[in-house]
């Protein structure tokens, strides 16, 4: 097992960062470039979401927090802005709060696709968390079947 934690600003140039970051960190378990593909953009939608929904144009603190068991990579980013009114309702396909801002409503459908496993956690005001695993080599083969 390994761990980490970034702790960023929610500036959209740490975005790149947070990706790249992940990729780097869940090297060591063998990833394909199709999985890492599918991590980084995970991770990507995930910190956009909190600097672009949870912040909006504020600035505070993003907290990426990834550990590795076996041949899972866990994924943990967490924010402190505004939080979710209804996580359901935004978890459903092109639901977006700023639809005047040409946002697709696509985040969360586009981390649950390419992830093995994802939830969502909010509170109106303290702020969101979204927890992703991805399973790597013989375990998302027996997985698959």
């Amino acid at each position: 097992m390994n761990e980490m934690q970034l702790k960023f600003l929610s500036r959209s140039e740490n975005e790149i960062f947070a990706r790249n970051a992940v990729a780097a960190f869940v090297l060591p378990l063998n990833p394909s470039l199709s999985e890492i593909s599918d991590i980084k953009t995970a991770v990507s939608e995930a910190v956009t979401n909190a600097i672009v929904h949870g912040y909006r144009g504020d600035e505070g603190w993003i907290v990426l927090n990834c550990k590795t068991d076996g041949n899972s990579l866990h994924i943990e980013i967490s924010d402190s802005g505004r939080g979710i009114e209804d996580v359901a309702e935004a978890q459903q396909p092109f639901f977006t709060t700023l639809a005047g801002e040409e946002r697709s409503g696509m985040g969360f459908t586009i981390m649950q696709t390419f992830m093995d496993d994802f939830a969502v956690r909010s509170a109106t005001g303290a702020g969101t968390t979204v927890t992703m695993r991805k399973d790597f080599g013989a375990k998302a083969e027996a997985d698959a079947r």
